[in-house]
């Protein structure tokens, strides 16, 4: 689908974000729409979980980001949270200590409704573990006594708990089984099949296609080249330049 098919939840204007006083993105635009799985591709260090950081408030930035119409460029990242934006980070951070229901619990939210009044998806911990039978079958289990795989896995689900409208998920194929790999494909479909879109921070280009939409493709802070993700499969150039394949 072209972009004009989706009514944009999320808009990325003139974006730049730094550490400290390192400058990381330069100017990134870009935007999400209703539904739509949309990947941020790049080589390591390119920008990507920079951009996802500074679109959640969690670094430095300067520049217009807009989710459901509403200026969030200076808003901190729980009130941003709030809103239905949900953030999957690389490094997974769940509570270790707690088990995988009081995991869900801690990111529990109200249910949500879209911008033209109409119910967005509830998330229950059994919606969940239909979604995740691996967690379904270990709710007792401290999250510091699961594999890498299945503490993905509580992350992703904890996110959903939050009810977000959009999820900003960091990396989901990166060191984790092709098992594991495969059931996060099928979570950002179903996601998708609900009308809940996904910005995904992503290198595996195999995996991008075949759950993306469209693609950005970030080289040293800056948006290179966007498209839908079929042409960029397509062409060449734009692999070996941008994602070194």
């Amino acid at each position: 689908m072209t972009e004009n098919a989706y009514a944009p939840l999320l808009q990325v204007q003139g974006l730049n974000a730094w550490y400290g006083a390192a400058q990381i993105l330069f100017d990134v635009s870009l935007q999400v729409g209703r539904g739509e799985v949309v990947a941020l591709m790049g080589r390591n260090g390119a920008g990507k979980s920079t951009t996802l950081k500074a679109v959640m408030g969690m670094v430095a930035r300067r520049g217009s980001v807009q989710f459901l119409g509403q200026d969030i460029a200076r808003r901190e990242p729980h009130d941003i949270a709030r809103l239905g934006l949900g953030y999957v980070p690389e490094e997974r951070r769940i509570f270790t200590d707690l088990s995988v229901m009081d995991n869900l619990e801690v990111g529990r939210q109200r249910p949500r409704r879209w911008p033209d009044g109409t119910p967005a998806p509830e998330w229950t911990p059994e919606k969940l573990f239909a979604l995740f039978p691996n967690l379904g079958e270990m709710p007792q289990r401290p999250g510091g006594r699961m594999s890498g795989g299945e503490q993905q896995m509580l992350t992703v689900a904890r996110t959903l708990m939050g009810q977000p409208l959009l999820v900003l998920l960091d990396e989901p194929s990166e060191g984790v089984a092709p098992l594991i790999v495969q059931q996060m494909a099928r979570t950002i479909r179903a996601l998708k099949a609900q009308g809940v879109s996904v910005l995904l921070s992503e290198q595996n280009l195999p995996f991008a296609e075949a759950v993306a939409d469209r693609a950005y493709l970030i080289e040293q802070g800056q948006v290179v080249h966007e498209g839908r993700m079929a042409d960029v499969v397509a062409n060449p150039d734009v692999r070996k330049n941008c994602l070194g394949v």
